[in-house]
C-alpha cells in the first residue's frame, strides 16, 4: 500500500457485513438512498439545507416522484449524522 492515499483504498466486503453496518456516516448528501425503518421503503435525498442552526433533508420515495416529499431534521451526534426513522443503505443492492 505504499504510495497509495488513504482515500484511494477500497473496502471489499458484502453490504451486510459487520464492518459496513458499524461505519458511521459523516455527511448527508443529495442522491443518497435511505430506507425508512418502519416500512422498509427506500427514499432518495433530493435536497439538504440549513435553517437557522438546524440542517434538514428533503426525501422523496424512490420510484414515486408524484408523492409528497418528506422533510426530516438531521440528527448530529458528534462526528456522525443520522436521519431519525431512517437507515442508510450503504450502496447495497437493497433498492
Amino acid at each position: 500500500m505504499r504510495g497509495e492515499s488513504v482515500w484511494g483504498r477500497r473496502i471489499d466486503a458484502w453490504g451486510d457485513s459487520f464492518y459496513i453496518r458499524c461505519v458511521t456516516l459523516h455527511k448527508i448528501q443529495v442522491g443518497q438512498v435511505w430506507k425508512k425503518d418502519d416500512s422498509g421503503e427506500n427514499y432518495l435525498i433530493t435536497k439538504v439545507y440549513n435553517e437557522a442552526l438546524t440542517t434538514f433533508a428533503v426525501l422523496r420515495k424512490a420510484g414515486s416522484e408524484n408523492e409528497r416529499a418528506l422533510k426530516v431534521k438531521v440528527d448530529h451526534r458528534g462526528p456522525a449524522v443520522t436521519l431519525p426513522g431512517f437507515s442508510y443503505t450503504q450502496q447495497a443492492d437493497e433498492f
